[in-house]
C-alpha cells in the first residue's frame, strides 16, 4: 500500500501543471523600455557569505552586497565600520555578456557573483507599474531592487520579470543582482553538459513601464483551418470584461471582444485575401498592434501553418526538406562571451541562409536569445527550438520535472509569435526507462496545451544491430516528428566507405530529421593521405560526404540539422593539439573560417533546394 501511494502521488506531481506566479510580459522586447545594458560593477563571492554568515542566518553588514549603501561614504562617516567587498569601487563590466570575458582569472569560474549598478528615474505617473524584466540570467538570479529582495529565478535561458512598482523611487536606484551559476544534479541542465557555462547576466536587462492593466500576453497565428487567431491576457485590475482588440494595418484587419472575468479573451477572422504566408522564400511579416484600453502592445509576425501529413512535413501545404545545420549561442571570434547582438545573430544565420543554402536551424540545447528567434524570422529560417532536457538528467525528481516545466513554458509564451519556430524539442540524448518516459511525457503534453500550432520533437538514441539501425525509443509514439543524432564513421569503428550502407528503421510511421551527425576538424588542419586523420578538413569533408549518402537513402527523411556550425567552446574537450578547449565539429572555425566539409553540405542543399523548384 505504501508504494503504491507513494506511486500515485509521484503520478500526481508529475502529470498536475506547476503553479507560475510571475508576470508573462510577452514582446516586451517591443515595449518601450529603460534599458539597463551597460556598466555595472562585479564582485566575486566563491563562498557565498553575501547570503549567509559563517554561522547560518543572513550575511552580516561586512559582507551584504545588496544594502542600499555606498560602502565609501558610510566608511567616511563611520572610521569603525567594517566592509569586506565594496561594489561602487569594484571592477567593471559591460553587459550583457558572460564573466568568462571580465577577466582572465573568469575563465573557469564557477560559483556566485555579484553585479550592481545604479540608474536615475523620475517618480512614477499614477496608474503606472513597473516591472525589471531580465532576458536571461544564467543559471540561478537573486534580485535586490534598493536594499530590498524582489524576486529570484533559476534556469539561465529564459526571460523572467519581477514587480518593482513599490520599490522604486525617483532618482537614484541601486540594483544588485546574485549570480550563481553552479549547477545541481537536480537542475536543468544538469552539471555534466558539453558546452560552455557561460555564468553571467547573459542577455538585456529592462526597466519596463506599462498602464494598471496591461496586456501581459498575447498570441497571433494562422490556425490548422486558415484563419487568424489571437488569444489575449490582460494584467491588472481592469483585466474583467475589457473591450480589447487587435489590429493588423496591412491587412486591413481588426478583431475585437471583451474578456472574461479571468481578462482573457480569444477572437478569430477569416484570413484576408491578400495575405502573404510567412516561409523561407517570403519571409514575410506584418504589424500588429494588440489594445487594451490605455495599453498598445506591438510586435512583428509571421503567418504560416505546420502539419504532418503521413511521412511529409508540410509548410503552408506544400512538403518540405529541412536544409538546417545545428548551432550553439556563441558570436563568431576567439573570445565569445554570449553576447548575442543583431549584428552577431545576423552574422551567423547568414551564414546558413546564404552560405549553405539552409532553410533550418536547430538552436541548440536550451533556447536561445529572442535576438536569434527575431532574427530567423526576418531572414526567413525556420527553427528548432529546446530546452536543456540532457543527457543525467534527474528523471525521478518533482523538482527537476517543475524546473524543466517552468523552463518550457517560458521559452514557448516568449516565442510563440515567431514564425519562424515550427518544433519544440523536449530533450537530447536521453536513455530510456520508465521516470525518463513520464517526464518527457509531461513536458509534451504541456507543449500541446500551450501550443497547437507547431510540432512537437526530441532527439532520440538509437539502436543498431549491423547495418540496420532502428529507433525504437517508446517516446517515438507521443512526438509529431522523429530525430535522431547519430555520429558512425566518428564515434564508431565504422570505415567511411561503409556508413552508406547503414539502414534506418522505425517502430512508428513518422518522418524523419537527423538532429545530429559530424566529425571534429581543426581549421588549417590537412592530411592528403589516402585514409586522412581524424581532426583534418579531409577526414571531416569524406566523412559527410558518406554520411549525407547514407541520409539520402532514407525514404522518410525531412530534414537534416547536422552537428554543427561553427567551432564552439567546451570545457571537457581537451586535446591539447586539436580541441583546447573547444568543439571542433563547426563547419567553419570560431572565427568564421570556412572548412571543406561546408561546401560539401553546401553543395548537397543547393542541389536539394533546385530539385524542389
Amino acid at each position: 500500500m505504501k508504494l503504491l501511494s507513494r506511486a500515485l502521488a509521484l503520478l500526481v506531481l508529475f502529470l498536475a501543471p506547476p503553479a507560475f506566479a510571475q508576470v508573462t510580459l510577452a514582446g516586451a522586447d517591443m515595449r518601450p523600455s529603460q534599458s539597463l545594458d551597460g556598466a555595472w560593477h562585479w564582485s566575486i563571492d566563491p563562498y557565498r557569505d553575501g547570503k549567509s554568515g559563517f554561522h547560518g542566518g543572513g550575511p552580516g553588514s561586512s559582507s551584504n552586497r545588496w544594502a542600499d549603501i555606498v560602502q565609501a561614504d558610510v566608511a567616511a562617516r563611520q572610521p569603525t565600520a567594517l566592509f569586506e567587498f565594496d561594489m561602487q569601487r569594484s571592477p567593471v563590466a559591460h553587459l550583457p555578456g558572460a564573466w568568462i570575458g571580465h577577466a582572465p582569472e573568469m575563465r573557469y569560474y564557477n560559483g556566485l557573483v555579484w553585479y550592481q549598478r545604479t540608474f536615475e528615474m523620475p517618480a512614477l505617473a499614477p496608474g503606472k507599474r513597473a516591472f525589471l524584466r531580465f532576458g536571461a540570467v544564467d543559471y540561478a538570479a537573486d534580485v535586490h531592487l534598493n536594499g530590498k529582495p524582489v524576486g529570484t529565478h533559476r534556469g539561465g535561458f529564459t526571460p523572467f520579470a519581477f514587480e518593482v512598482t513599490g520599490l522604486l523611487r525617483a532618482g537614484s536606484n541601486q540594483i544588485t543582482v546574485g549570480v550563481d551559476s553552479e549547477r545541481r544534479d537536480a537542475d536543468v541542465p544538469p552539471p555534466v553538459t558539453d558546452w560552455e557555462n557561460y555564468g553571467g547576466i547573459t542577455r538585456s536587462v529592462q526597466l519596463v513601464t506599462v498602464p494598471e492593466t496591461f496586456v501581459d500576453d498575447a498570441w497571433i497565428r494562422l490556425d490548422a483551418a486558415g484563419r487568424i487567431k489571437a488569444n489575449l491576457k490582460l494584467d491588472g485590475p481592469g483585466a474583467g470584461n475589457a473591450p480589447v482588440r487587435v489590429r493588423i494595418a496591412g491587412l486591413g484587419l481588426t478583431l475585437e471582444g471583451r474578456t472574461d472575468a479571468e481578462g482573457r479573451w480569444t477572437g478569430t477572422a477569416a484570413a484576408p485575401r491578400g495575405l502573404r504566408r510567412w516561409s523561407p522564400e517570403t519571409p514575410t511579416l506584418y504589424d500588429v498592434q494588440f489594445e487594451a484600453g490605455a495599453d498598445t502592445l506591438v510586435d512583428r509576425v509571421g503567418f504560416r501553418t505546420v502539419e504532418v501529413r503521413g511521412n511529409d512535413l508540410l509548410l503552408n501545404g506544400k512538403p518540405v526538406f529541412l536544409r538546417g545545420i545545428s548551432m550553439h549561442e556563441e558570436e563568431l571570434g576567439n573570445n565569445p562571451i554570449r553576447a548575442i547582438t543583431p549584428a552577431a545573430a545576423r552574422a551567423l544565420l547568414t551564414e546558413i541562409k546564404q552560405g549553405l543554402n539552409g532553410n533550418f536551424v536547430r538552436l541548440a540545447h536550451y533556447p536561445h536569445s529572442e535576438v536569434m528567434t527575431r532574427m530567423a524570422d526576418e531572414l526567413g529560417l525556420l527553427v528548432w527550438s529546446e530546452i536543456p532536457v540532457y543527457w543525467r538528467v534527474d528523471w525521478a525528481n518533482p523538482e527537476t520535472l517543475a524546473t524543466a516545466r517552468t523552463m518550457l513554458r517560458e521559452n514557448i509564451l516568449r516565442d510563440r509569435n515567431r514564425a519562424s519556430i515550427i518544433l519544440w524539442s523536449v530533450g537530447n540524448e536521453t536513455p530510456i526507462n520508465d521516470a525518463r518516459n513520464a517526464f518527457l511525457r509531461a513536458l509534451i503534453g504541456d507543449v500541446r496545451t500551450l501550443d497547437d500550432s507547431r510540432l512537437v520533437t526530441a532527439a532520440l538514441l538509437s539502436g543498431r544491430k549491423g547495418n540496420v539501425s532502428t529507433i525504437d525509443d517508446p517516446l517515438a509514439a507521443d512526438l509529431d516528428i522523429l530525430a535522431v543524432n547519430t555520429y558512425s564513421g566518428w564515434y564508431t569503428p565504422d570505415a567511411l566507405a561503409d556508413v552508406p550502407n547503414i539502414e534506418w528503421r522505425t517502430t512508428v510511421a513518422k518522418p524523419l530529421i537527423f538532429s545530429e551527425f559530424g566529425a571534429d576538424a581543426q581549421a588549417g588542419y590537412h592530411d592528403a593521405a589516402a585514409q586522412p586523420h581524424k581532426f583534418s578538413e579531409e577526414f571531416q569533408a569524406e566523412y559527410y560526404r558518406q554520411t549525407l549518402a547514407m541520409t539520402a537513402k532514407v525514404p522518410f527523411a525531412v530534414g537534416l540539422s547536422p552537428w554543427l556550425l561553427k567551432d564552439f567552446r567546451s570545457p571537457r574537450r581537451q586535446h591539447p593539439i586539436f580541441q583546447q578547449g573547444w568543439n571542433r565539429k563547426g563547419l567553419i572555425s570560431e572565427t568564421g573560417a570556412r572548412k571543406q566539409a561546408f561546401h560539401v553540405l553546401a553543395e548537397e542543399y543547393r542541389r536539394r533546394a533546385g530539385s524542389a523548384r
